[in-house]
């Protein structure tokens, strides 16, 4: 109790005194400066390494069996030196500064690193930072992202590019207190019912196949780890950073399931599945689900000017300023304690009336009506959720993840 105290008081001292400021709509821990003693890196497995650990073969196997599938062996390799160079980049600048250092791979990274860390580097792209937060609750850990390959990865939850090469600038800015809290919020997921199974199958390492993946899930509940019945709720260890996604494992099957938005009445919806993000993930899958196309809102513009016999502006840079305003309204701030949610290509008929097909929410309940269902969190995490559970998902206070904003 004594060490967790004092790790306790190491992150309130992190996050305490100095320039740095809280950008978040809710109180956060305080301004303060970055003076980490602890800092874990936690770094990709490449698709190289990947390749390597899945054949176990030797060099001139793996070239021939990357071959066969059209991939390039020097290009693997290349992009896995890039990495790895990057990374030792940043474990030298943060040792360069006195502080402590713990690199671990992604299959390495355990609850015990977390406790460990006053704060977490994710070294690599998006999926990396996702992993990273997943294992991290509480408002007091800050994590930052660095993008190790800007080449082949945009990075969207990373710091800016320029600092993969010069991570020491990033430190300096965030030591001095140019820089400022940023607190995005995550989804909070209860389970009850029945149907359900709370064991995460990790598809972070995994490349599955459909039957791999439901073996998976048949595996965990026939070993007695899960629970398929429960007469209370079950909060999953998981928070989603991104989204939630819940469907049937069979993508050509409809998923079937009720909807509760806000406390309101159930619906019964069939369609391709329901995508729940939140501000940070708006701007990633939920943002591909819904955005339109300026050859689609031009269409839809012909279609208001002749029926109604309006007049309107048709040249190009008006049908591109609508399609620019209704894409960037998709868009809200990670820190909006709220949900978005969308529900795909939705089959509306005398059942199905489905009369929301996307909007604003801070509660939505589903009760699954699939026969082999799975909700994934951010693309990393899925869960078994068959006919009979019954989700909740939220956003609180208390599970915002803290990240930070680089004063430039």
């Amino acid at each position: 109790m004594a060490l967790a105290l004092l790790r306790g008081g190491r992150a309130a001292a992190l996050l305490a005194g100095g320039r740095a400021r809280s950008s978040g709509p809710g109180p956060g821990p305080g301004p303060g400066p970055f003076q980490p003693q602890r800092v874990a890196v936690v770094a990709k497995t490449t698709r190289f390494e990947f390749e390597q650990q899945r054949g176990g073969e030797r060099e001139a196997a793996l070239r021939q069996r990357l071959a066969t599938k059209g991939s390039s062996y020097c290009g693997l390799l290349e992009r896995h030196h890039r990495h790895t160079v990057n990374v030792q980049h940043v474990l030298d600048s943060l040792r360069k500064e006195g502080i402590e250092v713990r690199l671990v791979k992604r299959r390495d990274y355990t609850d015990e690193t977390v406790q460990w860390a006053d704060a977490i580097v994710s070294a690599g792209g998006d999926g990396t930072m996702l992993l990273t937060a997943s294992k991290v609750f509480g408002r007091l850990k800050p994590v930052i992202g660095v993008n190790t390959d800007p080449e082949r990865s945009l990075g969207h939850l990373c710091l800016p590019l320029k600092y993969t090469h010069c991570f020491s600038d990033a430190l300096r800015k965030l030591q001095q207190g140019e820089f400022r809290w940023q607190w995005r919020q995550r989804i909070r997921i209860c389970l009850e019912g029945v149907g359900f199974n709370a064991t995460p199958v990790d598809l972070h390492e995994q490349q599955l196949s459909l039957e791999q993946h439901t073996t998976a899930h048949r595996k965990a509940t026939n070993n007695g780890v899960g629970s398929r019945v429960s007469d209370q709720s079950k909060l999953l260890p998981v928070r989603a950073l991104n989204e939630v996604f819940v469907g049937e494992s069979l993508s050509s099957r409809p998923s079937y399931y009720e909807i509760s938005i806000d406390n309101g009445p159930w619906e019964k919806h069939k369609n391709s599945g329901l995508n729940v993000c939140t501000g940070t993930g708006s701007r990633a899958w939920s943002y591909n689900i819904n955005k339109l196309a300026s050859q689609e809102v031009e269409d839809l513009l012909l279609i208001a000017q002749e029926r109604g016999h309006v007049a309107l502006q048709m040249d190009r840079d008006s049908v591109e300023q609508v399609t620019d305003h209704y894409n960037d309204s998709l868009i809200f701030s990670p820190e909006e304690p709220r949900l978005f949610f969308s529900i795909r290509e939705p089959i509306v008929n005398r059942v199905f009336t489905s009369t929301l097909h996307r909007g604003f929410t801070s509660k939505m309940s589903i009760r699954s009506r699939c026969w082999d269902a799975c909700m994934v969190v951010d693309g990393g995490t899925s869960f078994e959720f068959n006919d009979g559970a019954v989700a909740t998902l939220t956003v609180e206070e208390e599970d915002a993840l803290c990240t930070v904003l680089l004063e430039e």
